[in-house]
């Protein structure tokens, strides 16, 4: 994940640049109905910061991702498959919190789509394995102007961000 940054020097792409990190978490919910869940999942991730392409900046910093998410899920029992294993698609909304230290942080929105498998060998033990986009709202911008006429103007930067989630599932 990148943002870019100002002021913009020619023939540069300056930015801030958060380095690939493992994440760890958990997830807890239910199913509304047989094909359908409902989780909450948070997920932390420790990383680096590092500038590139700004002249004369040596930039490095340590900073924690913070995700909370409420996971929409349906799976689906396709018949040529085995029971034990089900395919599933999620949306997800929530929020993010970057952190860099004491009183240096930001919170903004954040969702997500994707789609994996969940394995049962047994009925109260499984795995999921899963890939999800997970774009954050960096800055959002809308503009409300009623004159003669309306004129609605809505702006938004996103930094992306992917993620592959390879973890057990305990069932009661």
């Amino acid at each position: 994940m990148s943002f870019k940054i100002e002021p913009h020097v020619s023939g540069k792409d300056p930015r801030v640049v958060f380095d690939a990190n493992p994440s760890y978490g958990f997830a807890f919910g239910g199913h509304i109905n047989d094909d359908d869940v409902v989780e909450f999942r948070w997920t932390r991730q420790d990383s680096h910061i590092h500038a590139e392409d700004v002249p004369g900046i040596n930039f490095e910093r340590r900073v924690t991702l913070d995700q909370f998410h409420g996971d929409f899920t349906h799976e689906y029992s396709p018949e040529d498959w085995r029971k034990w294993a089900r395919p599933y698609v999620m949306g997800s909304v929530g929020a993010t919190r970057l952190s860099a230290g004491a009183g240096n942080h930001f919170t903004r929105f954040s969702f997500g789509i994707g789609g994996g498998v969940k394995f049962f060998p047994s009925r109260h033990l499984g795995f999921r394995v899963q890939a999800e986009w997970l774009p954050i709202v960096v800055t959002a911008n809308a503009a409300f102007i009623c004159g003669a006429g309306c004129v609605v103007h809505i702006r938004g930067d996103i930094a992306n961000q992917a993620e592959i989630v390879v973890g057990p599932i305990f069932r009661f």
